[in-house]
């Protein structure tokens, strides 16, 4: 039995709803509380992660290009949408194809869209004189190159939207910085997200490369896929079918393992720059 202090202490976080941060009552929230994930939509991932994604936390979509991360990413706005919730999506280089948005299914009413500076997919983008504000003795103008500039607004876009609240879904995409980029966000900047969220309903997604910040009570999706296209010009290629092979890690929840699932199979005409995504 619970000493009478703790249990005064968790009453008053559940009022407040509160309560998913606590680690001691995760599982049992999980099986009898529904809001406390938001459904994928596709069904066979939402039981391997028991419900959905939770909310409240910072989870993570990653994977190499055609893995079936943006794919998957406009599924669960649709989803969301569909249930007449709102979305937001960071788009940190003006990547997303609105024709692609529409035929997922997203509503485009309850989607905010926040366009980032569009930069060409090319090794140029990154600057070779790129440093942290640390080593370059916290002169901004010396350390910001054209990509980590980029990062720093779509990064303030995203607490801002956090922080107004009101969204079932804010995603912030990354999927096209390198891994070393990547590496130089500070992780204080995650903590920060994390406790933005906490205790809210709103699913925060990161669209990454590889793992970089689940919050502890959130999940990381590895993905592996595989696309398959029509077409020879990159411009006039599309998609048909992607298969998609995802493997969940979160160490606080009850899920822990690999599923499949087709995430796309209506032809959707995409741009250049979403080719190889």
């Amino acid at each position: 039995m619970a000493h009478p202090a703790v249990a005064v202490a968790e009453s008053a976080l559940r009022a407040r709803k509160l309560d998913r941060t606590l680690t001691s009552a995760l599982p049992s929230l999980e099986r009898t509380d529904p809001g406390a994930c938001t459904a994928t939509g596709m069904a066979a991932l939402d039981a391997a992660l028991c419900g959905g994604l939770p909310r409240g936390h910072l989870s993570e979509f990653a994977g190499p290009r055609s893995s079936g991360r943006t794919t998957l990413l406009l599924q669960v706005i649709a989803a969301a949408t569909a249930r007449g919730e709102l979305a937001a999506l960071v788009d940190t280089f003006d990547r997303l194809d609105v024709g692609s948005a529409v035929a997922a299914g997203i509503d485009l009413d309850r989607l905010l869209w926040i366009r980032g500076h569009a930069i060409a997919k090319t090794e140029a983008t990154t600057d070779p004189q790129w440093v942290s504000r640390e080593r370059s003795g916290g002169s901004p103008g010396a350390a910001h190159g054209l990509m980590e500039r980029a990062i720093d607004r779509a990064l303030k876009a995203m607490n801002l939207v956090v922080q107004a609240g009101g969204f079932a879904i804010v995603a912030l995409d990354l999927a096209d910085v390198p891994p070393v980029v990547l590496r130089r966000v500070p992780y204080t900047t995650w903590l920060r997200v994390q406790r933005a969220i906490e205790g809210s309903d709103t699913v925060c997604l990161l669209l990454v490369p590889e793992p970089l910040a689940r919050s502890a009570g959130g999940v990381t999706l590895a993905l592996g896929g595989a696309t398959a296209w029509t077409g020879a010009a990159d411009r006039d290629r599309l998609v048909t079918g992607l298969d998609v092979t995802a493997r969940i890690v979160s160490p606080r929840r009850r899920v822990n393992g690999e599923v499949a699932f087709a995430a796309s199979s209506a032809e959707t005409r995409r741009r250049d720059t979403e080719a190889q995504r």
